[in-house]
C-alpha cells in the first residue's frame, strides 16, 4: 500500500511520461494539442482518462448543472452514435444518468480497461496504448461532431 503522497507522485509520473509520449502527436487536424486536458470547448462536457490500482478508463462526460441540458446533449450524442462508433471500432457503454464518487449526476459514454494498474510501472505500456487509442479516435470524432454541439457552448 502506497501513502497518498506516494500514490500521487506515480500517478503524476505516469501522467507526465504519458504526456510526453503524446506530446508529439498532432490532433487529428494537424494541431498541437494537449492530450491530457482535452479541450472540447464546450461548458460541462470532458473527454476524460482515469487510471487507478485496478482498471483504465476513457469515457465522455456531460456534466451540465440542468438535467434537461444534460440529455439534450447526451441524445446529440445518439445521434452521432454511428459516427462515434466508426471512429472508435468498439463499442462503449452509455449510461444517460449515472454519479460520481461525489455523487453528482452526469452522462457518460466510457470504455474501460481491467487488470492492468497505473502503480505497476510494467503495466505502464498497456495503459499508454489503451489511452492513445482512443483518446486519438475521440479526437477524430470530435473534428466532424463539434458542429453539432455548437448550441450548447
Amino acid at each position: 500500500m502506497y501513502s497518498k503522497d506516494q500514490a500521487s507522485a506515480i500517478k503524476q509520473a505516469f501522467w507526465t511520461a504519458f504526456g510526453q509520449y503524446m506530446a508529439l502527436q498532432p490532433s487529428s487536424e494537424g494541431l498541437k494539442v494537449n492530450w491530457i486536458n482535452y479541450k472540447t470547448g464546450v461548458k460541462h462536457l470532458f473527454f476524460k482518462m482515469q487510471a487507478d490500482q485496478r482498471t483504465a478508463s476513457v469515457s465522455i462526460e456531460i456534466s451540465h448543472p440542468d438535467p434537461g441540458v444534460r440529455e439534450l446533449m447526451f441524445e446529440q450524442f445518439r445521434e452521432y452514435k454511428n459516427i462515434l462508433q466508426s471512429s472508435l471500432n468498439e463499442d462503449w457503454d452509455w449510461a444517460a444518468e449515472t454519479q460520481t464518487e461525489q455523487y453528482k449526476t452526469i452522462s457518460r459514454i466510457s470504455t474501460q480497461l481491467s487488470g492492468h494498474s497505473i502503480f505497476k510501472q510494467e503495466d505502464w505500456p498497456a495503459l499508454i496504448r489503451f489511452f492513445k487509442v482512443r483518446i486519438m479516435a475521440l479526437d477524430e470524432f470530435w473534428s466532424t461532431a463539434q458542429y453539432g454541439f455548437e448550441l450548447f457552448k
